[in-house]
């Protein structure tokens, strides 16, 4: 059997209780280190759960995935993933990989922030499409996003952005042919305002939440326009930032838990009396 199991947000314990007996008693156990990172280590991992783990790096899931397969037909074989299993469309590749090679697989499902950035006050089912803001370079300034920040907008929805991740490599290889990757860089909260202000019809008063480190101790949620957000620092990775469309009382209310001074200045409020 093939497990894929969510590791939650956090930290070690975040893994769920089914989730650890899978890992305890599978022969070999991955750890997907290239989606996402928990704000605790491998070893921090390893010593929780009392097994040692195998990081499996893109090209290792992407390229080799028989690697992590083999065998799984007679043995059980654990793939962990920070987040929920299905946060990333590489991870529903595998799933197909095992069944079209006749391996049976389950999933122990965890937090994400899909769910998880209900933190802010926002309610979930007022978001729209969620969107992926990626690093700019010289050459290289995708604006594809904007248009489903724009669609959204146009029904009131909330625009969850995930954050870009970028690593480069180096030109040394390992001894089994593989790129030596080069630690990754994330973008921050500040980096994604600034970004959406230059290249979208979004006003450096448009408000915003921007999101540090959800579901660990030092969680940090800041509720402010555009231009505060491009100026303020949320800390270490990883950060998200939501586009807030339409915004019903309630969540008035809790956006004034986290809100920077006169970020609430321009609002556009559901009316109560329809919702």
């Amino acid at each position: 059997m093939l497990y894929l199991v969510g590791l939650g947000l956090g930290d070690a314990k975040d893994i769920t209780v089914k989730g650890l007996e899978v890992v305890r008693r599978c022969s070999r156990v991955y750890l997907e280190a290239y989606t996402s990172v928990l704000t605790v280590g491998k070893e921090a991992l390893e010593e929780f759960y009392g097994r040692e783990l195998i990081l499996a790096d893109r090209d290792l899931v992407e390229l080799e995935a028989e690697e992590i397969l083999k065998e799984a037909d007679t043995s059980d074989v654990a793939f962990l993933v920070v987040g929920d299993p299905f946060g990333a469309t590489t991870h529903s590749d595998l799933v197909l990989r095992a069944v079209h090679a006749g391996i049976s697989y389950r999933v122990v499902h965890n937090a994400s922030i899909m769910n998880a950035v209900g933190c802010c006050g926002l309610q979930l089912y007022s978001f729209g499409e969620t969107v992926s803001i990626v690093f700019w370079d010289d050459d290289w300034k995708p604006e594809s996003f904007y248009d489903k920040i724009k669609k959204n907008r146009s029904m009131g929805l909330h625009s969850l952005c995930l954050l870009g991740e970028t690593r480069g490599w180096t030109s040394g290889w390992t001894s089994r042919g593989r790129k030596v990757y080069e630690p990754p860089r994330f973008m921050s909260v500040s980096q994604a305002a600034g970004q959406l202000v230059v290249s979208t019809g979004l006003t450096e008063d448009t408000l915003c939440v921007g999101v540090a480190r959800v579901g660990a101790e030092d969680q940090v949620i800041r509720t402010a326009t555009l231009r505060q957000l491009g100026s303020c620092d949320l800390g270490p990775p990883l950060h998200s930032l939501v586009v807030t469309g339409r915004l019903h009382p309630l969540e008035v209310d809790m956006l004034r838990l986290s809100a920077a001074p006169d970020a609430l200045a321009h609002l556009e409020v559901e009316d109560s009396s329809t919702s």
